[in-house]
């Protein structure tokens, strides 16, 4: 397929992309899954919201939808990613609660709705936090998102993925009542740029399978899906729920660009779910994926992508944050690596599980606050503040736009020294808290907070350098540009 990039407008940057590696497929030996969030105009802080109890009789509403919820007696405690902006966004959340279990999704474009599920109805915004409170298991949170999208009805089109250290899943949702979810298998990689991957459907395989009870004989009845096989063999769950229009240029790209990373060959342009790995990934695999740009490929060339490489890729205009988690036996030791909006710009720098309170500077509002204000944000929320940490980055990010080839000369070296300083810590670390926990659980979270407050300072404060460093460097180089060019007569 030849792109047009001339014809490509600002709304074909679909949003987000993910990555998941199976157990058996993975150098860890547990599950590992990236995601790179795509959004306009947005700001990140990090929350950690605790374990609660509830009183009986109390309910849960979202801005975003009418569904009343009835709120269960204890939900679980949870790092959590907020996304905000103005508008606000009701899809970008990303989550991990104490039990290990994350929640990150990506868009899905979906022309198959139904007018009696009107966009202002059901639930939205709050379906992943839900999860996030009440599933031990990658598994049990199949089961929640679907009780309660077959309940109370979803008001977009995404795929969830939810995944813990043993098991991956894939939950995709059209616009309305029905679910289809398909687990990552043990030895698979599996890769979604904004489409619908799950295809067949094996209804009697419950143990890596499950759908709607209605999700055919709603299809056949709207017209969405038209059997040509008495036992439905034909029914294709992407293409017959998700339609016309997913085509976009940007996903075609992006799935290509990617499944070029993971498997080093040029892929074929088709909407796979999975295939089996030919040798196992790990963290910097994940990593290569989440920053590709279209690097050595033709689309490098026709892409235009001097002064910056951001248009179309995985790692792109909109990144707002990439994560890496890194799921470990005992849940206090998963690691949620985390960069500060485009993973190009920014270093993955690890955030434990098991910290008992957040870096400062990573937060401006706290999380109960935030869950009540994230759809109304105050004007002043994003305005320069020197003293939150995303500004930091964010000046740095913005700076390598007007010349992304000759800052990421002076970004990479420093990116990976930071990166190999955090691998090579990371032993020692893990080996301190668990002389730590023989005696006292409580010091041995604590020392996980301060490496984990100690690196995300040392971010922090690297990014305020670079920035200080590059635009020196790119001065002198203008100062010597012009200087050499200077013509003087008498």
């Amino acid at each position: 397929m030849e792109t047009d990039f001339t014809k490509l407008k600002a709304h074909d940057n679909a949003n987000c992309s993910t990555m998941i590696v199976g157990k058996n497929a993975s150098a860890t030996g547990r599950v590992l899954i990236g995601h790179n969030e795509d959004d306009n105009g947005s700001f990140v802080q990090v929350h950690k919201m605790p374990r609660m109890q509830h009183k009986e009789g109390e309910v849960l509403t979202f801005a975003d939808g009418d569904a009343v919820i009835p709120q269960v007696g204890e939900t679980y405690a949870y790092q959590w990613s907020e996304v905000r902006s103005d508008p606000a966004e009701s899809f970008a959340d990303s989550y991990i609660n104490e039990w290990g279990v994350a929640i990150v999704t990506d868009s899905c474009i979906c022309s198959r709705t139904d007018p009696n599920d009107p966009p202002k109805a059901g639930l939205g915004y709050g379906l992943r936090s839900l999860i996030a409170e009440r599933a031990r298991t990658a598994r049990e949170g199949v089961r929640i998102a679907a009780e309660l999208v077959e309940k109370y009805g979803y008001i977009s089109s995404r795929s969830y993925h939810i995944c813990d250290k043993d098991e991956a899943w894939v939950v995709q949702i059209p616009i309305g009542h029905r679910v289809a979810a398909r687990r990552v298998g043990d030895d698979e990689i599996y890769y979604i740029p904004n489409w619908f991957t799950i295809h067949q459907i094996d209804f009697e395989d419950t143990e890596n399978y499950y759908a709607s009870p209605d999700l055919i004989s709603y299809a056949i009845k709207k017209g969405f899906y038209i059997p040509k096989t008495a036992d439905y063999s034909d029914f294709d769950f992407a293409s017959v729920y998700q339609g016309e229009g997913s085509e976009l240029p940007t996903n075609i790209l992006r799935s290509r660009q990617a499944w070029g990373v993971i498997t080093g060959r040029r892929f074929p342009e088709r909407r796979v779910f999975s295939i089996k790995a030919e040798r196992k990934y790990g963290i910097e695999d994940i990593k290569k994926v989440l920053r590709t740009h279209y690097e050595g490929s033709r689309e490098e060339v026709e892409s235009g992508v001097s002064p910056s490489p951001h248009r179309f890729s995985v790692c792109n205009s909109r990144t707002v944050e990439s994560l890496i988690v890194e799921f470990a036996e005992d849940t206090d030791l998963t690691v949620i690596y985390r960069t500060n909006l485009r993973p190009c710009t920014s270093p993955y720098v690890p955030w434990y599980l098991g910290s008992a309170k957040l870096p400062k500077g990573y937060e401006w509002i706290g999380p109960k606050a935030s869950k009540v204000s994230h759809f109304t944000p105050d004007a002043g929320e994003f305005v320069l503040n020197d003293e939150h940490a995303f500004w930091a980055f964010k000046l740095l990010q913005s700076l390598t736009d007007f010349d992304y080839h000759f800052c990421e000369s002076m970004l990479t070296p420093e990116i990976e020294r930071l990166e190999a300083q955090y691998a090579l810590m990371k032993p020692e670390i893990e080996r301190m808290y668990s002389e730590l926990k023989k005696t006292s659980p409580e010091c041995a979270r604590g020392f996980l907070t301060q490496y984990t407050a100690a690196v995300n300072q040392e971010a922090w404060d690297w990014a305020k350098r670079m920035w200080t460093e590059i635009s020196s460097a790119k001065w002198k180089q203008y100062e010597d540009k012009w200087r050499s060019e200077f013509r003087f007569e008498e």
